[in-house]
């Protein structure tokens, strides 16, 4: 994180976890927890690392490595993606956008460096330069259900699609999914500072534990390191959400998620549960079910944030016979009771079974 920026960020009241640094709060956390649902909210994307790519070959480069087609990444669209390994696992997952002739991965900083090394490896010739650039362009975001009208006043202009981009006053401005419209939106310290302050007059600042709850309810799942090489792109539910494309050709684990998706039998997918905890869900923590025939276990958790209303809501993949059996614990058969959610999408009837 920029130095300025985090000094800004304390001056407005932001408390950091000792550990990695990121934003925890604004001194009220369950307040925080409960605006997401129906007020205009701002956060802090610091703990969202950004991988560069530019030069001649950047494109095709990156086409023949992630799940997506990077032909449809522009100045006015960006996209979900993934990185897998030979065997069809997640590494890693991202928000591609495109920037003033740059491709930016936005992915977990905690996963930002061995994705960037294990990427680079695969250069060789190619007319490309890969580099760490979370700090050069800070990124904030901002949701509630008037956010796009407030956006609009702000800059004049706000993309009106999920994953649709617009360039204004000196921001990327990138829609994503949620309950409410909402917005990534990347620009030099200056100008980000400046429209921070016409933001915080009407909307609350919040950590990033809440705006992680507003990627759960849009269920969109995050890959972090405790499920790096956890799940094919299927089991998270990218091809439903966009973040996979089986028409683009080759790329690193291409075969094994393509023959899952037409030859093979979907067996584990992901779903929105309850947990009735009170203490922390981690993402990578796994699921159980009495009776279970899965060899390899009922299910992991995604990701989790504490429910206002108590215990916990998460994302998880699980096992599908074992979801419609119901009777889902966490971690063992002494564990807290899992119940099944709705997500905000419909998953197509072959990729149910």
């Amino acid at each position: 994180m920029k130095p300025e920026w985090k000094q800004f960020l304390k001056d407005a009241g932001a408390e950091f976890a000792a550990d990695n640094g990121h934003v925890v709060s604004f001194g009220n956390p369950q307040r925080e927890q409960r605006m997401i649902h129906s007020g205009l909210v701002i956060c802090d994307l610091s703990h969202h690392g950004l991988i560069s790519a530019y030069g001649d070959d950047a494109m095709n480069f990156l086409q023949g490595q992630l799940t997506n087609d990077l032909r449809e990444v522009s100045d006015q669209h960006s996209q979900l993606s993934a990185y897998c390994t030979p065997k069809g696992r997640m590494l890693a997952n991202f928000r591609i956008f495109k920037r003033e002739h740059t491709y930016y991965l936005r992915l977990p900083r905690e996963l930002l460096e061995n994705t960037l090394k294990r990427l680079s490896m695969f250069i060789l010739m190619s007319k490309v330069t890969m580099k760490d650039s979370s700090d050069s362009l800070v990124h904030f975001g901002v949701s509630g259900p008037n956010a796009e009208d407030t956006l609009q006043q702000a800059l004049g202009a706000c993309p009106t699609q999920v994953d649709e981009v617009t360039f204004a006053g000196g921001c990327t401005l990138i829609r994503v999914a949620g309950p409410h419209p909402r917005f990534e939106i990347y620009g030099e310290l200056e100008t980000m500072k400046s429209l921070w302050d016409k933001l915080d007059v009407d909307a609350a600042p919040i950590g990033v534990g809440p705006w992680e709850m507003l990627d759960i309810l849009a269920g969109t799942p995050t890959v972090y390191a405790a499920t790096s090489e956890a799940f094919v792109p299927q089991m998270t539910n990218m091809q439903v959400i966009n973040g996979v494309n089986f028409k683009k050709g080759c790329y690193t684990g291409q075969e094994v998620v393509a023959r899952m998706q037409y030859l093979g039998k979907l067996k584990r997918r992901m779903y929105q549960v309850s947990i009735d905890s009170n203490e922390p869900v981690l993402p990578g923590e796994a699921l159980f079910a009495a009776g279970s025939s899965s060899g390899q276990g009922t299910g992991t958790i995604v990701s989790a944030q504490p429910d206002p209303d108590g215990g916990y809501l998460a994302l998880a993949v699980i096992n599908i016979s074992d979801a419609d059996a119901g009777q889902l614990q966490l971690r063992d058969a002494e564990g807290p009771n899992v119940s099944l959610g709705e997500l905000p999408y419909s998953i197509p009837a072959d990729d149910k079974s």
